[in-house]
């Protein structure tokens, strides 16, 4: 199961509330990507909410693809957001308060340890493709990745 299945609206009982519908606990699921898609009753939330789900509609469901938001680019954006947070320095409770705090969206940290070592885990078959390919380059950069991932 990709880390994005793993990744909840949080306090989605009041959103549903507020905007007078039900929604679905996942931040990517279908019906989720629907509603920040379309902006349909966005107007209902409380200002605050309002400009985190806003925030989060335009950093990740911003693309030119024709099947948008359902082309793999926001789960794509998302991943990439949290690689950078761990290149940061983040742990995995941090970057969990830091997507909390962003985007009112939540995950269990051990989820979030799972994808960094699981993206630890490729970048060392990367680095081990490379040295039998002799791509100096790659195995460098794997390796730099790793390093920023590790801390």
């Amino acid at each position: 199961m990709a880390i994005t299945d793993k990744i909840y609206v949080k306090n989605h009982r009041q959103l549903s509330s507020q905007l007078e519908t039900s929604i679905p606990r996942g931040a990517f699921s279908g019906a989720t990507l629907d509603l920040l898609f379309q902006g349909n009753g966005l107007e209902k939330l409380d200002e605050a909410t309002r400009e985190k789900v806003l925030e989060f509609a335009e950093d990740f469901l911003d693309c030119d693809c024709n099947a948008n938001p359902y082309c793999g680019c926001p789960e794509e954006k998302f991943l990439v957001y949290l690689l950078e947070l761990r290149e940061e320095g983040h742990s995995p409770e941090a970057i969990v308060d830091v997507m909390s705090a962003d985007y009112m969206v939540y995950a269990y940290s051990g989820d979030v340890l799972s994808f960094l070592d699981q993206a630890v885990r490729t970048l060392e078959a990367v680095e081990s493709l490379a040295d039998v390919e002799g791509d100096d380059e790659a195995r460098r950069r794997a390796a730099a990745a790793i390093a920023d991932l590790s801390g």
